[in-house]
């Protein structure tokens, strides 16, 4: 009688076989299914993501091959009772090359007779002749790969010895160098005595399956390298966008460069404790005219490229905007109608302040942001702030101005959210606060803006901040 684990073939139903054949009605319904999304998926062999997407179909359409081919042979007849000789045993037809598991092998071990007995398709998955005599236990390890044989060997002992399960792999060669991996499970048969007296194992050649395991495994890594690789590259495009666009000097700075009444500008931008992409926050200090100079800091929703990108549009206007001669609110009310412009909505918070050397006072507007801090001697203070939503937040709500007059000797401090780590608000205003002793002195701006980074640095940041320092030098 034909294997039973050979081909697809009619044969008489047995008894209650109802269940399996809508088992395979529905493993045939989801593999159309599954199917036709595959045929929908491009094929598009310089796309990494692609690549994996269409090894994950492959493999879950080979699997629901097998499923399909397992559960008609659970239909079919059982197989042939151990001991039945080679020649009534024709050798089945080979499975088809797309089959992951191909098709099962059986055997039994008699230690007690020494018997043998092999299925079928047990002599096609180990690449053996139909007609030879099946292997002992002693002799089965010649056909496996002399770097497998060690684990084979364990695997027997183990269960002969101790009566453990066998659940292993270990590969075979075929003719023209066809090396196959196969999956063997099986247990030992114990006597009355309690000492093993046989085993029995089922094989099966799980080489495609590993194929395409290997392939799903080998897609993943590959769209992985090229996710990190696209990542880096957007990380330094976007670093490199930041550099360009925020202001290029370090150190302190003197507006006007020339004239009796200077003021002495610092800044510094801190980074995140940990690696992350680039945000939009942003610093600027613009020398107007002799007698004005424009100061400001802002932050914008998002990351890498994008926020880059709208700092760089953001910075752009802003400039332009005050060298026209716009005061802060209304150069703030258009910022805010520039970002109802964009493709992409985002919000921004922003302060912006006009300093006229000439009387010493500086008109400022804010769009959801902190308010800039005065320090006078040895005490400081938010200045009052105006009213002014963030921009894109509300749309033609308008941005209020404040005026501030100052003394030789001042210092304003500008900052984004985030400075002060761990506190936002009130309290990190009021951790700000606390430094005015500090900067008491006649200290420089720099030297100023080293002790907010001594004092702020350190602690755990998740997003980049800003601050800026400016001290009404004369």
């Amino acid at each position: 009688m034909p294997s039973p684990l050979s081909a697809d073939r009619p044969a008489a139903r047995p008894p209650g076989s109802a269940p399996v054949d809508t088992l395979i009605s529905q493993t045939r319904r989801l593999k159309g299914e599954v199917d036709a999304v595959r045929r929908d998926t491009p094929a598009d062999a310089g796309d990494p993501r692609e690549r994996w997407r269409r090894a994950l179909y492959d493999l879950a359409m080979h699997q629901l091959d097998d499923l399909d081919e397992h559960l008609a042979q659970l239909r079919e007849d059982p197989p042939p009772a151990p001991g039945a000789s080679a020649e009534e045993l024709p050798a089945p037809p080979a499975p088809p090359r797309a089959s992951l598991l191909s098709r099962v092998g059986s055997a039994e071990w008699d230690l007690l007779t020494d018997e043998v007995s092999w299925s079928g398709e047990l002599y096609r998955i180990l690449g053996r002749d139909p007609a030879a005599p099946p292997l002992t236990l002693d002799e089965l390890p010649s056909l496996v790969l002399d770097e497998d044989r060690p684990r084979l060997t364990e695997m027997v002992t183990g269960c002969l010895v101790d009566g453990r399960p066998i659940d292993g792999e270990f590969r075979v060669m075929h003719a023209a160098d066809d090396i196959r991996t196969v999956h063997m499970m099986g247990e030992p048969v114990l006597g009355a005595d309690g000492s093993t007296v046989s085993m029995w194992a089922v094989l099966r050649d799980v080489s495609e399956l590993r194929r395409c395991r290997r392939a799903v495994s080998e897609t993943r890594d590959s769209l992985h390298r090229h996710r990190h690789a696209a990542a880096r590259s957007e990380h330094r495009l976007a670093v490199e966008l930041q550099e360009a666009v925020l202001p290029a000097w370090h150190g302190s700075l003197r507006f006007p460069r020339r004239g009796p009444r200077a003021l002495d500008v610092a800044a510094a931008q801190l980074p995140p404790t940990a690696q992350a992409s680039v945000g939009g926050d942003w610093y600027e200090a613009l020398e107007l005219s002799a007698d004005a100079t424009l100061l400001g800091v802002g932050e914008l929703t998002g990351h890498g490229v994008t926020a880059a990108s709208g700092v760089a549009m953001l910075l752009g206007a802003v400039r332009g905007m005050a060298l026209s001669g716009a005061a802060p609110g209304p150069l703030l009310d258009c910022l805010d109608r520039l970002l109802g412009t964009t493709a992409q909505p985002a919000l921004a918070g922003a302060v912006c302040l006009r300093y006229r050397h000439d009387t010493r006072t500086a008109v400022w507007a804010r769009a959801g942001h902190p308010a800039p801090l005065l320090y006078r001697g040895r005490t400081g203070r938010a200045l009052e702030a105006p009213q002014g939503a963030p921009l894109g937040a509300a749309p033609g709500s308008g941005h209020g101005q404040a005026e501030e007059t100052l003394e030789v000797g001042d210092l304003l401090l500008l900052h984004t959210d985030g400075l002060v780590p761990g506190h936002t608000g009130a309290a990190a205003v009021h951790r700000l606060l606390a430094l005015a002793p500090r900067f008491a002195g006649g200290r420089s701006a720099q030297t100023c803006v080293q002790e907010v980074v001594r004092e702020f640095g350190a602690g755990e940041r998740a997003e980049h901040a800003c601050v800026l320092v400016a001290r009404i030098a004369s």
